[in-house]
């Protein structure tokens, strides 16, 4: 059976950055430019799950998304360094806006209907930058596509998916079809650090970018 597992990856400022390094620029908050990102950690666990699903679904293909603009390769490459396939970038100067969840939405959705015969989507439960958890049930909505969140396993089973949910007593499991869209929590366990076969792999591995344009979303209608 192949599979095609998309991961939404969103770049972010290390939640560990001291407030001294942000200051006021005009109407937002700015990081200071020697600020190093991160990979958002819960996207990184939503990888992990990808992963898992590779190692018992042999023919599964695992395809990046990450959304936004000013990517450090180095840290957006993490996924490929794990044993992620493929990594597209959704880049444009249109994209700078990224608080509107929906904007953020509109191009993801767009990316996954582009890739075409996309089996499950996986994504973090929420960002570390603004915890705001509305991108992956906005993908889900606007594909018609089930959603299950919080999950701490991930299963696939022919055209069914099972999740194990995270409950504030317990956890309860759940199934559904194929395609859905599945958010991952911190309780799937740490993900794998890369190793050394996996890093030098990713260097060779070019990302795909595609602009707004790309996208078929006019660029003047999601600027800031």
């Amino acid at each position: 059976m192949a599979l095609h597992i998309v991961v939404m990856a969103k770049q972010v400022l290390d939640p560990e950055t001291p407030l001294s390094a942000f200051r006021i620029e005009g109407n937002r908050v700015a990081a200071a430019s020697n600020m190093a990102p991160v990979v958002n950690g819960f996207d990184e666990q939503a990888v992990e799950a990808a992963l898992r699903i590779k190692e018992a679904i042999d023919g599964t293909h695992i395809t990046v998304l990450s959304y936004g603009t000013g990517f450090a390769l180095d840290v957006i490459k993490k996924p490929l360094a794990m044993g992620a396939d493929d990594l597209v970038l959704l880049q444009d100067p249109a994209f700078e806006n990224t608080i509107d969840p929906m904007l953020t939405v509109a191009a993801l959705v767009a990316a996954v209907r582009k890739l075409g015969d996309v089996d499950l989507v996986l994504a973090g439960r929420q960002a570390s930058d603004w915890d705001n958890a509305q991108v992956p049930a906005g993908i889900a909505e606007t594909l018609g596509w089930p959603i299950a969140t919080i999950a701490k396993a991930v299963e696939v089973d022919g055209t069914t998916v099972r999740v194990q949910r995270v409950l504030p007593d317990g956890h309860e499991l759940v199934e559904a079809s194929l395609p859905a869209v599945v958010t991952v929590s911190n309780e799937l366990g740490a993900p794998r650090y890369p190793n050394m076969r996996g890093i030098m792999g990713a260097r060779r591995i070019q990302p795909t970018v595609w602009s707004a344009v790309d996208l078929g979303i006019e660029p003047a209608s999601v600027a800031p």
